[in-house]
């Protein structure tokens, strides 16, 4: 017997998998992970810190635009942002700016998260169902998709699509949220079954990730510059270094979205950013990236939107055999040394959210964890006393992004107040960071933002990731959580970041808020940026 689970569905099964959207607090990150995995391996590169913003399913005031987006215009709207995909393929290349300009805009998944809600709702598949034994999953399709080459979307396609991430044609590191999948098929044109090698509760909302995209099988022979999806924006043009345009999909089998075109513009700083908002040359800032700036706005013809987010800012910290960090009591130190409420209010203007943990406060298993490690100078001094480690040189290697900037300079003169020679090298992103820090592993420490959702058991699942920690006690509490039932997924996932928090296996700076600037008549921004993507199709003029 098989459970039906409508894309209203209020059932556990699907409640379990997705956060409740209950609290407001921050921004965006890193791994497109969700939940747990059976057998937890690297994630993707933690890609930009630019925050995506995600769910754009209101506007600012809470209120839908969907009567924006049904009536269509032909106007473009302009979106300022700072990081710049690498490439326009994130089967190859990590980096949450991919999905973020991507995902539900050009490319659709069968199922994705309702961010008022806080259920997994339809997407491409109009229902499904899970058998009893959590094994067996039965996507019934929508009927007259087509692809924006003009090729029809099938249950074929959606094989091809999920099949296509467990083969090597998939080189980022996500691609292990698929091992659990042991068989796909397509019955009809309109019906696809996933079976798994064991009862998953990741295995629905990673469908919801960049691993969830739907492929046209005769379209992917270009991936990196000519996206083919069905979503309700098609692929346009890029400008290297300056504008990436997408323009409306005159076959969408939704409701066509209010703007024609969108104009995605990337700017090298934070400044130059809020000069093109001031100067009307842009309609919308996606991410702040100076929030102290936010007063050249306030009492303005601005609205400033301010929300939730996934990006946890992480401090690594390299625990390979041979590197100092190794040894637990200087990782304990490091964490006792930073006044985390003085650096968030030195370098990000105390716009932010305390957590201490791996986990946004909208996830279910979220423990406040900031008691773990208190500041304290003195216990931190005393630490690396016992540590053998007075005056140890630790080499802290930052992307430049401007959070990391900002917060590198900071988290240096703690370490050194403890005692701690400390240098900071400044790595363009994402190149040169990618390379050093999350390939090569050389580095002590590096700061950057976590963006993707439930992505806990991506970043530390792994001794091979380059947060260099995977150790046997997290895997089983990760495989446990993922396996079981679903109050045993919460108190396992619940343990598993007690365990992180208690061995320093990283320090967790503060979680960064969605902050935005746009034109007061813009509607459809997203509060909370929870998502991968930037759904542009929500976006109107009221």
């Amino acid at each position: 017997m098989m459970r039906l689970m409508t894309p209203t569905s209020t059932k556990s099964k699907t409640r379990a998998l997705v956060a409740a959207m209950a609290t407001t607090a921050l921004l965006a990150g890193c791994n497109a992970g969700a939940g747990t995995s059976p057998s937890p391996s690297p994630s993707p590169a933690p890609s930009d810190g630019a925050a995506a913003p995600g769910d754009a399913g209101a506007t600012s005031d809470g209120s839908s635009s969907t009567s924006d987006v049904a009536s269509g215009s032909d106007e473009t709207v302009r979106v300022g942002l700072v990081a710049e995909p690498a490439s326009l393929d994130f089967t190859t290349t990590d980096g949450a700016a991919i999905p973020q300009l991507l995902l539900d805009n050009v490319y659709e998944t069968l199922v994705t998260v309702d961010v008022t809600s806080g259920e997994l709702v339809s997407a491409l598949a109009q229902e499904w169902e899970v058998s009893d034994d959590n094994l067996t999953y039965t996507f019934t399709l929508k009927d007259g998709v087509k692809f924006s080459d003009g090729a029809d979307f099938t249950a074929e396609d959606a094989k091809f699509s999920l099949e296509r991430v467990k083969s090597d044609a998939w080189t980022t590191s996500l691609k292990t949220q698929m091992d659990v999948v042991d068989s796909v098929e397509a019955k009809d044109d309109t019906t696809l079954v996933v079976t798994l090698t064991q009862p998953s509760n990741r295995f629905l909302y990673s469908l919801s990730t960049r691993i969830g995209a739907m492929f046209d099988t005769e379209g992917v022979d270009d991936l990196a510059g000519s996206p083919i999806g069905t979503g309700p924006y098609t692929f346009g043009s890029w400008d290297r270094g300056s504008k990436i345009t997408l323009e409306r999909y005159a076959d969408y089998h939704g409701d066509a979205p209010y703007f024609a075109n969108v104009e995605m513009l990337y700017f090298k700083d934070a400044n130059a950013l809020n000069n093109a908002m001031l100067t009307d040359a842009i309609d919308v800032v996606s991410t702040v990236q100076a929030p102290e700036s936010l007063a050249e706005f306030e009492g303005g013809d601005y609205q400033i939107i301010e929300g939730t987010t996934n990006g946890e800012i992480v401090l690594s910290m390299n625990q390979m055999e041979g590197k100092p960090l190794a040894d637990k009591k200087l990782r304990q130190a490091v964490r006792s040394a930073i006044d985390h409420q003085m650096l968030m209010d030195t370098c990000w203007a105390g716009r932010g959210t305390l957590i201490g943990t791996m986990d946004p406060p909208t996830d279910p298993w979220y423990e406040d964890r900031t008691g773990d490690y208190p500041y304290d100078l003195e216990k931190a001094k005393t630490l690396i006393k016992e540590a053998g480690a007075e005056g140890q040189e630790l080499r802290l290697r930052i992307p430049t992004l401007p959070y990391a900037v900002a917060c590198g300079t900071v988290v240096e003169s703690m370490l050194e107040d403890a005692g701690l020679a400390v240098t900071v090298d400044e790595l363009e992103f994402p190149a040169a960071w990618l390379e050093t820090v999350f390939t090569n592993k050389d580095f002590d420490m590096s700061i950057v933002a976590h963006v993707e959702p439930r992505d806990m058991a991506n970043v530390f699942g792994s001794p091979d990731y380059y947060t260099t920690y995977g150790t046997d006690a997290i895997q089983a509490l990760f495989e446990a959580a993922d396996t079981g039932t679903e109050e045993e997924q919460v108190t396992k996932m619940k343990e598993a970041g007690a365990l992180i928090s208690e061995d320093a296996a990283a320090d967790f700076l503060f979680l960064l808020p969605n902050l935005m600037v746009a034109d007061p008549d813009i509607t459809g921004l997203p509060t909370n940026a929870i998502k991968e993507s930037f759904d542009l199709s929500d976006l109107g003029r009221g």
